[in-house]
């Protein structure tokens, strides 16, 4: 049975967030290890079982929250200033830091699900990640959502939002069964990425000063479903269009052939869904 270590991953800024980590105890092969970065809104324990039984196959994991998330909240939520660009540029490299000092490998594979592999372009630590392996990965632009979510982002956006972070103080996902409630910058951030193609990408000039997409030469591949609302074909299509000297790969998967009902944008990292894990996993190889 895999174990973990629960440790605190401190970032450049001081922040700390909750992490956990599974020691390669399994093999000797020399795999590079891999980072877990979560979902909007979602917490590490979320991606326990996909990260044990990941760690079985004899992969080192470290999975942790995003500061604002789970056990990386450290104040009342309404005080939180917390925002996607602090995900990319502080949490993901001090986990990749963290990751590289506890296997001394000199890269890591990250394997971000929606949110979490889409910021390697904002990531001052990206020439540390020798492949990138993004599930449900896409820029969520709203005019390449489908189905009933294409008319829920909208008003989410444009409503809830706006009038949750004065009524509230921060973005009342849970309450829509979206993960956990988002400090109020990170759900302020995610409507204007996600209002306009290339998601990060509209933070340039604004939020973020530097950006390294044209920099980006590490394989980038994106696995999403066929039923998944967000991530559908435009949007993963969106988002490796952002790293043009990258080499990009997109593989769909049909709940039918996998004898599923469905898989959307949730459901890969499920107990549920473990006939995919290792679809998953073979993409993982540099």
């Amino acid at each position: 049975m895999s174990t973990f270590e629960s440790l605190n991953i401190i970032c450049a800024d001081g922040y700390a967030l909750a992490a956990r980590y599974y020691p390669n105890q399994y093999t000797q092969a020399q795999r590079l290890p891999v980072l877990i970065c979560p979902a909007t809104g979602i917490t590490k324990n979320f991606y326990h079982a996909f990260a044990t039984w990941l760690n079985e196959q004899g992969y080192a994991v470290l999975c942790f929250d995003f500061r604002g998330i789970g056990d990386s909240l450290h104040e009342p939520l309404k005080q939180c200033e917390a925002s996607i660009v602090d995900w990319g540029q502080l949490d993901i490299p001090a986990a990749v830091n963290t990751l590289l000092q506890k296997t001394q490998a000199e890269q890591v594979v990250l394997l971000g699900h929606s949110a979490g592999g889409q910021l390697l372009g904002i990531n001052p630590e990206y020439h540390k990640v020798a492949k990138v392996v993004a599930v449900s990965g896409s820029t969520g632009h709203t005019k390449g959502l489908k189905g009933r979510t294409r008319l829920l982002a909208p008003v989410m956006f444009k409503v809830i939002f706006p009038l949750a972070r004065i009524t509230h103080g921060y973005g009342p996902t849970n309450a829509i069964g979206m993960g956990e409630n988002l400090p109020k910058n990170v759900a302020q951030q995610w409507a204007q990425f996600c209002s306009k193609p290339g998601y990060v990408i509209n933070a340039i000039g604004k939020t973020v000063s530097q950006h390294y997409h044209d920099e980006i030469r590490c394989p980038i591949t994106a696995i999403w479903s066929s039923d998944d609302e967000i991530a559908t074909e435009a949007n993963v299509k969106d988002l490796l269009r952002l790293y043009p000297h990258a080499s990009t790969n997109m593989i769909e998967l049909k709940p039918k052939r996998y004898q599923h009902k469905a898989i959307g944008h949730m459901a890969m990292f499920k107990k549920s869904h473990r006939n995919l894990w290792n679809v998953i996993e073979n993409q993982l190889a540099v």
